[in-house]
């Protein structure tokens, strides 16, 4: 092998051979888990932080959404950080950054303090996330090593909301709602410390920072998630709804216009002529939106209607958590042999089946008979669907755009998130407020007058009938729910398509121009026809060229 092929190859490798490749993962996939676990760590805290801090039940909802919309919406900046600077040191530097806003969160003696702390852990957050998962791509060669790895780290993706939920409950109940922040801190610590030591560094790639995309998406979005919120808060023709969706449209218009003229765009839009990958991006909106409004209407089902104590909420959710990883682990050792796409289109079936399944839940529901069932079916879908999805994502990337497409998968998973919680809220308020109008008769006819004189000054029913108003609404969030994730299953049906080219990258080929690969018929001087094309690939000399086997098939 000659010295060029050499050096691009230790791309792909650990900082030393074969050794501490199983710790860099482990530190990888630790820091993912803290950043995405923190998005719901947080909810089961939620009323103990009203009354500890003096939220009113309104503004109570910024506890989370601070985080979110700082973190969905600088998620493209952070991949484009570590590519220019090195992704060790970035990544570090974030994981550092939400260390410290955590530990400023847990001390917050007001309200606006845990804000401003929260808004502080997105911007982190937003660092080290897509930096982790490009890390993978120079750390892990591709084929089954890199395959397991994604395993692994998709399967954190997608259990680490409900580690959050069960971690939360735990935290909250044996000591206080502070520790849902400061347990970041040793943790982060210890992340960054072993960092250096089992991670390289990344190739840098000179270039300059696209200060204008990165104001005009970042803006956008927050608009975008912004304008959701509001209008599940006060209706979709309160004027900052509809102010905030138009210059949402304003800046997202200058967003694609910037980045199309840019010599080094912050996302590179050349990304999305690859159906597939565009089609990836779509799933992953749809499906986290699915995922996020599953856990946050769970959440209020069994603790209000259940009567689950935080803990018990916790570890209601511990088994989904096993099943994704399984899933995970099941789809990534099958993947080289049937590729991406059967997982993506069934994996997005089982999940519609279990939100489809959640919508018979009612007052008479119980946890065994009711929630588990449809919760692990959906959970085995997504467990297929994460790993599939961030392979396809990376996949014929050049290193150097490896952290914009990672930016690009983890801003649409946050804002997917974000904006489908906010859309499904709204779904939920519309369905409860028709139904409480049913319930009021029943209520007035039945109750006691201290019941009678309580709901005139709260404005909210009591159980029962609190009970079945609160179950209407979740049974019609999840019904909008299912119908995101059947739009995945239509999306990985019609538009992804399976390569031969991204079948030799899931094998361990090195993938040529052609869409054939090296390896064998390489040596031998011979020509493979491709199985998507019928044509002969070209085969070239290894050397200096070699740097090309991983450019991107678009550019």
């Amino acid at each position: 092998m000659t010295e060029s092929a050499a050096n691009t190859s230790t791309l792909a490798e650990s900082p030393e051979r074969g050794r501490g490749k199983g710790m860099a993962l482990f530190v990888i996939a630790s820091c993912q888990l803290m950043v995405v676990l923190d998005i719901t760590i947080v909810n089961i805290a939620l009323p103990h932080i009203q009354t500890s801090l003096g939220f009113s039940t309104e503004s109570l909802s910024w506890v989370i959404n601070a985080y979110t919309l700082t973190f969905g919406g600088l998620l493209l900046l952070g991949g484009r950080l570590g590519d220019i600077l090195g992704r060790r040191r970035v990544f570090i530097f974030g994981v550092l950054l939400f260390v410290f806003a955590s530990l400023l969160g847990g001390l917050s003696q007001d309200s606006w303090q845990l804000l401003a702390a929260r808004a502080l852990q997105g911007v982190g957050g937003a660092i080290a996330s897509p930096t982790a998962l490009s890390l993978i791509t120079t750390t892990f060669r591709e084929g089954p090593e890199r395959n397991r790895a994604f395993g692994v780290f998709a399967a954190v993706s997608a259990g680490g909301s409900a580690i959050g939920l069960l971690a939360g409950g735990i935290l909250v109940e044996w000591l206080d709602w502070r520790w849902v922040f400061f347990v970041n801190v040793p943790i982060g610590l210890l992340i960054a410390l072993a960092t250096p030591r089992y991670i390289k560094e990344s190739e840098r790639h000179p270039g300059h920072f696209d200060v204008l995309g990165a104001l005009t998406s970042t803006i956008g979005m927050v608009l975008l998630v912004y304008g959701f919120i509001r209008a599940s808060e006060d209706g979709w023709s309160d004027s900052l709804t509809i102010g905030s969706f138009l210059a949402a449209l304003l800046f997202l218009g200058l967003f694609l216009a910037v980045e199309s003229r840019s010599k080094q765009p912050i996302t590179p839009l050349k990304m999305f002529r690859d159906r597939n990958r565009a089609g990836t991006y779509g799933m992953m909106l749809s499906l986290a939106a699915a995922m996020f409004g599953m856990f946050f209407f769970l959440t209020l089902f069994v603790q209000n209607i259940l009567d689950f104590s935080p803990l018990q909420a916790g570890l209601a959710f511990l088994p989904i958590s096993v099943v994704i990883a399984i899933s995970a682990g099941i789809a990534s050792q099958l993947l080289p042999k049937w590729g991406p796409k059967p997982f993506m289109v069934v994996g997005a079936v089982l999940a519609a089946l279990g939100l489809g399944w959640l919508t018979f839940t009612d007052i008479h529901s119980s946890y065994l008979g009711s929630i588990l069932g449809p919760m692990l079916v959906f959970g085995f879908g997504m467990g297929m669907q994460f790993v599939s999805l961030t392979l396809m994502a990376v996949s014929g990337v050049a290193p150097r755009e490896a952290g914009a497409a990672s930016g690009v998968l983890n801003a649409t998973q946050q804002v997917g998130g974000s904006l489908g919680l906010s859309i499904l809220v709204t779904v939920f308020g519309t369905a409860s407020r028709n139904e409480a109008t049913d319930q009021v008769p029943a209520f007035l006819a039945e109750s006691t007058p201290a019941q009678q004189l309580e709901f005139r000054r709260t404005g909210e029913l009591p159980a029962p009938w609190g009970n079945e108003v609160l179950a209407s609404g979740v049974s019609s969030a999840f019904v909008v729910a299912a119908v995101m994730a059947v739009v995945a299953a239509l999306i990985a049906l019609f538009v992804i398509q399976v390569r031969a080219s991204d079948l030799e990258r899931l094998r361990g080929g090195a993938v040529m121009p052609g869409g054939g690969t090296g390896g064998e018929e390489a040596a031998q001087g011979k020509g493979r026809p491709d199985s998507a094309t019928g044509s002969p690939a070209p085969v070239r000399n290894r050397g200096a060229d070699d740097a090309d086997v991983h450019r991107d098939p678009d550019g």
